[in-house]
C-alpha cells in the first residue's frame, strides 16, 4: 500500500528499513523477507535490486537512546541499525534541485498571530527566493490582496532571505488572521492568477489501486486537492484520449476532464 502510493504520488527514490528484527530468530527467514521485498519494489516499477534495505528494531533503539542519550556509533547494535539507515538515506537518496531561479511561490500551510508583530503564514517555499521587505500577493479562496513581508524565520531563527526548500514563517504586514487562511499561496506580483475552472488530465484509480468501484458521471462533484487546499468542484464534462465526448468515467480509464470549483485557487498550466 506505501509503495503504490509513494508512486502515485511520484516519489522517486525509496530506501527500505524491516522494523521488529528482534523478533526473528532465523537469518535465512529474514532473508525471505528481504526477497519478497525486493520483488514488490520491482512490481511497483522501482529498482529492487538496487534500493538499499536495513533491518533493526525501532523500539530497541528508542529504548537504547531513552537509556543514555548520548550514546554513540558502536555502542547498541541497535542504535547503530539507525545510523545506518540514515547513512543509507543521505548516500542514496539524491537532494532534490532547489527552484530558486524560478518565481517565489509558497502554498500557506498554516496560520497564526503574533503578538504585537502581526499575522505569520507559514508553509513549504515551492519555488523562487524571497527577501524581508519584499512584496507578494495571496491569491486564492477570496480575492486576491497585496502585502509586504516584514519578517522571516525558520526554526525559530531569523532569516534575511529563504529560498526554495524551506518551510518558513512569513510575517505580513496588515494582515489580519481571519483574511489568510491554509490553502491560498504567496506568490511575487503577476506570476499566477486564480482560477475556478481548468481541464485536465487524469487515471481513474482501479479499484485494487484503492480507487472507486463504481462509475461517474458529468456532475459528479468530488474535493479536489491542489498543494495544501481542498475544494469542492463539478466535473462538467469527461474527453476520450481519440478526442470524442465521454458519457462516464470508471476505474482504469485515462481521459480529460473540464471541472468548475465552487471557490478561485491558484493553478497553472503543467501541475
Amino acid at each position: 500500500e506505501h509503495l503504490l502510493l509513494a508512486k502515485q504520488v511520484g516519489v522517486p527514490t525509496l530506501v527500505v528499513f524491516l522494523n521488529k528484527e528482534d523478533q526473528v530468530d532465523d537469518p535465512e527467514l529474514l532473508e525471505l523477507v528481504e526477497l519478497e521485498v525486493r520483488e514488490t519494489l520491482d512490481k511497483y516499477e522501482y529498482p529492487g535490486e538496487d534500493i538499499p534495505i536495513i533491518a533493526g528494531s525501532a523500539l530497541l533503539a528508542l529504548e537504547a537512546l531513552i537509556e543514555n542519550p548520548n550514546i554513540k556509533p558502536g555502542e547498541n547494535e541497535w542504535v547503530d541499525k539507525i545510523f545506518k539507515l540514515m547513512e543509507n538515506v543521505d548516500n542514496y537518496i539524491p537532494t532534490p534541485a532547489r527552484e530558486t531561479d524560478k518565481t517565489f511561490l509558497m502554498a500557506v500551510e498554516d496560520v497564526f498571530s503574533i503578538t504585537g508583530r502581526g499575522t505569520v503564514a507559514t508553509g513549504l517555499v515551492e519555488r523562487g527566493t524571497l527577501k524581508t521587505g519584499a512584496t507578494v500577493e495571496i491569491i486564492g479562496l477570496r480575492d486576491t490582496t497585496t502585502t509586504t513581508v516584514t519578517g522571516l524565520e525558520m526554526f525559530q531563527k531569523t532569516l534575511e532571505e529563504t529560498v526554495a526548500g524551506d518551510n518558513v514563517g512569513v510575517l505580513l504586514r496588515g494582515v489580519q488572521k481571519d483574511n489568510i487562511q491554509r490553502g491560498m499561496v504567496l506568490a511575487a506580483p503577476g506570476t499566477i492568477k486564480p482560477h475556478t475552472k481548468f481541464e485536465a488530465q487524469v487515471y481513474i484509480l482501479t479499484k485494487e489501486e484503492g480507487g472507486r468501484h463504481t462509475p461517474f458521471f458529468p456532475g459528479y462533484r468530488p474535493q479536489f486537492y491542489v498543494r495544501t487546499t481542498d475544494v469542492t468542484g463539478k466535473i462538467e464534462s469527461f474527453t476520450a484520449d481519440d478526442g470524442s465526448e465521454a458519457l462516464m468515467a470508471t476505474s482504469g480509464d485515462r481521459l480529460k476532464m473540464v471541472v468548475e470549483l465552487i471557490q478561485p485557487i491558484a493553478v497553472e498550466n503543467g501541475m
